[in-house]
């Protein structure tokens, strides 16, 4: 699996939050995360990029998954470039 930039908003509180950073680290997927409790800035943010409040919200290579969907977390990160470029050839109208 190649290298992707992933980055979670969070809160300490949230046990999706947690589940979803425990999932990524034991698959070894580094990310960053922000602590949409302590940080504003972060929290608006992350209201401007998804027009969500809840968290977590996890960014893959600037795509959106809003909760904890192991699935769809899968999907995205064994995703390459090139894949990514043909689904999104074929879902052309």
């Amino acid at each position: 699996m190649t290298e992707k930039k992933v980055i979670i908003y969070s809160t300490p509180t949230c046990a999706f939050c947690k589940r979803a950073k425990d999932y990524l680290t034991r698959k070894g997927i580094a990310y960053v995360d922000y602590d949409v409790a302590q940080d504003r800035s972060k929290a608006r943010e992350m209201v401007e990029k998804t027009g969500q409040m809840s968290v977590p919200v996890i960014i893959i290579e600037g795509e959106i998954v809003v909760g904890f969907q192991q699935n769809r977390l899968d999907s995205l990160l064994s995703q390459t470039p090139e894949s990514r470029l043909n689904q999104t050839e074929t879902h052309k109208p």
